[in-house]
Formats: C-alpha cells, structure tokens, sequence
C-alpha cells in the first residue's frame, strides 16, 4: 500500500485506509474481534492439516497402526467442521460490517450534500452525484468486507504456514521463502495502474448514469422526435466505454496469476529437488516431506489470493477517495457566526447595488437596486438573460451577491440563519417539484406536521381541492414522479397549495403560469391573486397581462434595472416594457383571429 504522496495530490492508499479505519471501522470493533475470533480458528485448523496428513502417511500407511484410524477419522472431520464453521462465521460478520459501512457512508454523504450550495448541485450532473452513491459506495463495501477480509484471513494464513515450515524444517522453509519478496512487485503494479483506471470507470459510471437519468426523464420528447434508435446509440457508446475500462481493469487485477505461478513453481521445485534428495538418503520420512509439500502448497494459495485482492482493495480505496472528498467539500452559503434568527418578517425587502457573476466573465446583474415595501406586489419583467431569475434566486440565499446588500426587514440577509430566513419564504416557480408520493405528502410538504383540515383549506385556496377529491384515492392518491399522473395545471395548483399551507409572510414567483394554457392559466392565476393577499410578492413573468395589476413594475435589460413604474406609467414612457407589450398584444391578437372560424358568405 502506497504511502507516498501521489503526483497528482491525491492522498495516498495508506493516508485512505487510515481515515476509513479511523471513522467507520472503529464503531465496530466487537464485531471485528468477533471476526478475528472465527479467522484464527480457522488458521488454526488449516495448519492441523499438514499435520494429519503426515500422521496419516507414516502412522498408518507405513507403521501400519491401526489404532490411529479411529482418531485420526475424528480429528479429520473435527477440522473441517471447524474451518467450515468459522468459515462462514467470518464471512457472516465481515459482511455484516461491510453493509454497515455502506449505510453509514451513504447517510453521511446525503447529510453533508443535502447542505451543499445550489450552484454545487447545478455544477455537478445528478448522475454522478447516483454513482457515488452506489457504484462508489458498493465499491468501499467490497473493499471492507472481501479484499480487506479476505487479505487478513490469507495474512494470517501465510503466517502460520510459514512458522509451521519453519518447524518442520527451517532449511527447507528457507528455500520455499526465497520467492516470497517477489510477490510484492504485482502488488505496487496492480495498484499504481488500477487507482488510474478506477478514476475513469468511475466517472464513466456517472456519465452513464446521468444519461440513462435524461433519457427516462425526458421519454416523452424522445419517443415525439422519433429519437429511440439514437438513444439506444448513445447509450450503447455510454455501455462501451464503461465496459472497456472493466476489461481493462480485469486485465490488469489478472497480470498477477501467472507470476504467483511462476513463484510458486519456482519454489515447489526448490523443495522437490533438496526435499526429495533427503527423502532418497533416507534422512526424512515420506510423512514429514509430504506434509511440508503440503504446508508449502497451502503457503501459496492464500498469497496469490492476497494478490489477486489487492486490485479490488485498490479500487475501494480509489472509490473511498470520492466519497471523502464530498463529505469534505464545504458550502460558500454558511451561517455567519453569531447569525441571528429572523423571528416573523413584515416583508420589506431591499436590493442595494448588488452585483452577481456566475463566472469571471458571466456578468448577471450589475449595480441592481430595488425596494418592494411590505405587503406590495412588484413584477419584474424584460428579456430573456436579462437577470430577473438570478436576482430572484439571491433572496432566500441560493446564492450571495458579488458586491452589495440583499436585505429582508433592514437585516443583511448574510447576518440571518438560513432556516429562519427561508421560512419567512414562499416559492412558487414554472419548475413544478412534486414527489413520487401521495398528494397530502406533496402538498404537506411545505410543513409535515400540518393537519387534514390545513391540507384540504391550502388544497382549496389553491382551487385544487376538487380535482383531488376526483383521483382514486382522493388525497391518498400517489401522483408518480414530478407528478406523472397529473396534468400540467393540476401540478400547478398542487404546488400553489404548497405555498398556501406554509403561509409565508413573503412569496416569490418565478414564471408560475408561463407552461399552460389559457384556461388551466386563468384558474392558476386566480389562485396565485389568492395567494398573494397579505403577502409581499415578487414575481416574474413573461406575459405582461399577468403583471398589469402590480403595485409596481421593473424592467430589467442585461443584468441592470432600465425603467421602474407601474403599467400605465410605463406605457407612457414608450421604453422597452412598451415595446414588449406591443408586441405581445399584437401577437394575442394574431392568435385570437387565427382561432375565430372562418365565416362562408353567399353570393
């Protein structure tokens, strides 16, 4: 195992195994005495097997002692008993430690990540985020409890066996260990070549699975562009890749099978020759060279499988390696210390020269102001890019302003804690979220302890209490992933009873009604003007119908604020919020007269 720092800065196999045994092996220390416990009786039974066997050769074969029979048969079968049962009492346990091992990894990484920023699970393919969670996860389990296991069974194997050569005879012992020193050339290749290997299949693995991910997500669009053939094509690239690097690192783990061989060989044929002269000369029983045959034969068995195990040792560690890393990254958004708790808000909310970039050269928002008092609804409008969703994202602190102050009732929000701050928070947003559960569940998610009674009032402000009581099983009724089974606006209202039910003194829309139709968009917008009632509101919107009644209206261009007012006012002004309504009147227009039917006149 590799104790030097690696040329790329990673930490080294031992520096790995070190923080695993520190952190998630030591809570089990009773079951890896337990453990040692089944492993030394088996060693111990293993060793008595040369034994036996030169008992059985020269005691009965050639003394003729027929007294020896009888026990001999016993002790036999006792040993077998033993190794078999101590056997399984190992694999039982060291599996046991390992699926352990794998609850509590997974655990601690979903609490750490869970907390991440946003922008960290917008940089990351969710597919790699799976992986680790499985394909490293299960790698880690098959490090602890086969290759770790298996290499400390087989250690102290090869221990015994060599003290029991050494006791029957040292010189002969010496001679079947010169080959010994050799095994650890294969073991610093294997692991040098597969820590290489392992990196790409497991970023493999993640790509496979973020594509494998789009692609179920997504069947709808593939199956309307008629896109299954490529899909198939491109997953089956995916599958190569993956498969390669598995073959490759087969190969690699393999390059040590002919080279024990080799040793073993080497060393057999040492002893054959010095053993097999004595045997002649008559200085050494049959019984005595075939039991030391034996030992040598049993020596080697368990040192090729430490072999051929240290490449999936090797793999664990490299899989542990990712894991760590997720459970050390630490989030940009923290509490502050000494961060307050913001008790129930008025809402007043102030924007002061905020600047935000997502990148040195992605400019967002540059020098934005704006003031929405408390209880007010303010709309921000323009193009698409010019910032609005960004600035939006800055209030329940998604993400921290560059330069500048977002404020919530004169607090800084970065002297807030982030739970008191979100929960004066309401978000309604054109990326409808819904769970594979019920829809009680779905809606009570916005706060779990809320009763059937607050349910069904939220289920009814949002005007979706009728269509509930119109599913199967009502508000018991599992809804599918992202809400599968329900159309469009009905997740929609799902989503606003969310918002209603949490009852949060400040509400954000982020293009609620942009996806639907004109209908399931009339009865979702009377829902949100319910919602809206006492509450302080920021909302973005593309169709400007949907914002003519804010208290005030900001049009943004290219991360800055270009004109401030209220619908009428800025009509007057005949700016850009002028222009776009223009033009989207005109374009309802349009499409009014398009859907009139054409009327046939006689002559």
């Amino acid at each position: 195992m590799s104790t030097r720092p690696h040329a790329d800065g990673q930490p080294t196999d031992w520096q790995i195994a070190k923080r695993m045994m520190r952190e998630h092996m030591k809570g089990h220390f009773w079951r890896f005495v337990i453990a040692f416990v089944c492993l030394a009786a088996t060693t111990v039974a293993s060793l008595a097997i040369p034994y036996t066997l030169k008992q059985i050769l020269d005691g009965i074969f050639t003394e003729k002692r027929a007294e020896l029979l009888v026990p001999i048969s016993i002790a036999v079968v006792a040993i077998f008993f033993v190794r078999g049962a101590s056997t399984y009492g190992f694999t039982v346990v060291m599996n046991s430690i390992g699926r352990r091992i794998v609850a509590e990894l997974q655990m601690r990484m979903f609490s750490k990540k869970i907390w991440d920023d946003l922008a960290s699970f917008h940089a990351i393919a969710s597919g790699h985020l799976v992986s680790t969670f499985t394909y490293n996860v299960q790698a880690v389990s098959g490090a602890v409890s086969t290759s770790a296991a298996g290499i400390g069974r087989d250690a102290t194997s090869v221990i015994g066996y060599v003290a029991a050569l050494f006791l029957l005879d040292w010189k002969l012992a010496l001679i079947a260990s010169l080959t010994f020193p050799l095994s650890i050339y294969p073991l610093l290749k294997v692991g040098r070549d597969l820590r290489k290997v392992t990196r790409k299949s497991q970023f493999g693995m993640g790509e496979l699975t973020s594509y494998l991910t789009q692609v179920f997500q997504g069947i709808r669009h593939v199956k309307a562009y008629n896109a299954e053939q490529r899909a198939i094509s491109a997953t089956n690239t995916f599958v190569q890749s993956v498969s390669k690097l598995s073959q490759r690192m087969t190969r690699i783990k393999s390059y040590n099978a002919p080279f024990m061989d080799a040793l073993s060989g080497l060393a057999i044929a040492g002893v054959i020759y010095y053993g097999g002269s004595q045997v002649i000369a008559g200085t050494r029983t049959v019984g005595d060279f075939t039991a030391f045959i034996a030992a040598v034969i049993l020596a080697y068995d368990p040192l090729k499988r430490i072999v051929n195990t240290w490449g999936s040792l090797q793999q664990g560690l490299t899989a542990a390696e990712g894991i760590f890393a997720m459970i050390d990254k630490e989030p940009t958004i923290q509490d502050r210390p000494g961060a307050i708790a913001l008790g129930q808000a008025s809402g007043t909310i102030g924007l002061e020269d905020v600047h935000f970039a997502y990148g040195p050269a992605i400019p967002a928002l540059r020098g934005v102001s704006i003031e929405i008092p408390a209880g007010k609804t303010v709309a921000l409008v323009g193009p698409s890019g010019a910032g609005k969703s960004t600035l939006l994202n800055l209030i329940p602190r998604f993400y921290d302003p560059t330069e500048g102050a977002v404020r919530i009732d004169g607090h800084d929000i970065r002297d807030l804690t982030q739970q008191s701050l979100r929960d004066q928070i309401g978000l309604v947003s054109q990326e409808t979220t819904l769970f594979d559960a019920s829809v009680r569940d779905n809606i009570a998610f916005a706060r779990p302890g809320a009763s059937q009674e607050e349910v069904e009032a939220a289920a009814r402000g949002a005007a979706a209490h009728d269509f509930i009581l119109s599913l199967p099983q009502g508000y018991d009724t599992m809804i599918g992933e992202q809400g599968v089974r329900l159309s469009g606006g009905q997740r929609q209202r799902l989503s606003i009873a969310r918002a209603m039910l949490k009852n949060a003194p400040i509400l954000l829309l982020d293009e609620a009604t942009s996806a639907l139709d004109t209908e399931n968009e009339r009865q979702v917008q009377e829902a949100l003007t319910r919602l809206m009632v006492g509450r302080t509101t920021l909302m973005i919107a593309h169709r400007l119908s949907t914002v003519r009644s804010a208290d005030l209206i900001y049009v943004m261009d290219q991360g800055q604020v270009t004109e401030i007012g209220s619908h009428a006012e800025l009509l007057k002004r005949g700016g850009l919020y002028a222009r776009l309504w223009t033009m989207q009147t005109a374009e309802d227009e349009q499409a009014e007269a398009d859907d009139r039917p054409a009327v046939a006149v006689a002559g």
